[in-house]
């Protein structure tokens, strides 16, 4: 009986996680379609997170040129993205790397006009784990996860096609389940605009 349950219980991250992956690569395959009449971007970026957890991240941006309202040359936009995140624990006896897929809109504060273009930006979205024990005594108790994500940035070049910006993202299951540690990132990111 014991068993059972035991296995039953791994068996729920792991199709949480498929569906979270079948819903990013729909977008990742749907973007490039939508994104002959807008903006798409690749973005690359690194940071370090709590619990000696760093990342690396791999992004597709869509801007399908939803903006309003405009005041003292700034104005609103909605860009949608798909991450694949790559996470390597530091110190730990037993580490597991750990890869998420996730998708989430960003509403951009952003100059209208100018060579560099600065912005603040915040957004949330959700995202699934490959795996929930990253180390020793640190569990993200569900492969589910939610993701809250503020930052700042510039855009610049001839064509806008070039995007620099650092962001702070939160990672938690939101208290689905226990345990429920979160962890908190830090991100500079590189974006090229096609």
């Amino acid at each position: 009986m014991r068993m059972k349950k035991k296995n039953r219980i791994r068996q729920r991250p792991s199709s949480v996680f498929v569906i979270a992956a079948l819903a990013a690569a729909t977008m990742l395959a749907a973007a490039p379609g939508l994104a002959r009449a807008d903006t798409f971007g690749v973005q690359l970026g690194g940071g370090f997170g709590e619990h000696d957890v760093n990342k690396l991240d791999l992004g597709l941006v869509w801007d399908p040129g939803i903006n309003w309202w405009e005041m003292g040359g700034w104005h609103f936009s909605l860009v949608g993205e798909a991450h694949v995140d790559y996470w390597h624990p530091g110190n730990g006896t037993s580490r597991h790397d750990v890869y998420t897929f996730g998708v989430q809109p960003m509403v951009r504060f952003i100059k209208s006009a100018g060579a560099v273009r600065p912005f603040i930006e915040a957004g949330a979205g959700v995202r699934g784990l490959s795996r929930v024990t990253i180390k020793d005594g640190y569990s993200m108790g569900t492969a589910f996860q939610f993701t809250e994500i503020v930052g700042v940035g510039a855009q610049f070049g001839g064509h806008q096609q070039y995007q620099a910006g650092f962001r702070f993202q939160h990672v938690s299951n939101a208290g689905i389940k226990e345990p429920n540690p979160g962890i908190n990132f830090s991100q500079l990111y590189l974006q090229y605009n096609f």
